[in-house]
């Protein structure tokens, strides 16, 4: 298997989507492929072909020491990419569905997708914090 190549596939596989949110959030298609939760449900897929690929070989997920071995092979490497993926897309999409409900205007929600995408837990956190101040 050409570890690499599978990496760009899935990797520009989620572009698509995040411009979607970033552009048309709104738009009948991001509902249908990304709101509704399809487009992470796609990345899902892949994710359980490669989980059962992986089974077995060394490592672990037991101690550090067997993940850091588990995280040196190219195919488990790209698993654990491959669910940072669909988990950001799906909560980038929850909080652009979630920031309209509350009131929130998409250029300052701009941001939290980008950080959501690049750095997930941090965006979350960002939209959350700002969230429970816009609330209060």
């Amino acid at each position: 298997m050409n570890w690499d190549l599978f990496y760009k596939i899935v990797n520009a596989s989620v572009i698509p989507a995040w411009a979607l949110l970033a552009i048309v959030p709104n738009h009948v298609i991001t509902k249908k492929l990304v709101h509704s939760g399809l487009w992470s449900a796609g990345l899902s897929v892949v994710y359980v072909f490669l989980f059962f690929y992986c089974l077995g070989g060394e490592g672990g997920m037991d101690t550090l020491s067997n993940l850091k071995i588990s995280f040196q092979r190219d195919d488990v490497l790209l698993l654990g990419w491959v669910h940072y993926l669909a988990f950001d897309l799906f909560i980038g999409a929850w909080i652009s569905r979630d920031a309209r409900t509350i009131g929130f205007h998409h250029l300052l929600v701009l941001p939290m997708l980008f950080l959501t995408l690049f750095a997930g837990p941090v965006g979350l956190l960002l939209y959350l914090t700002a969230k429970a101040i816009k609330q209060r």
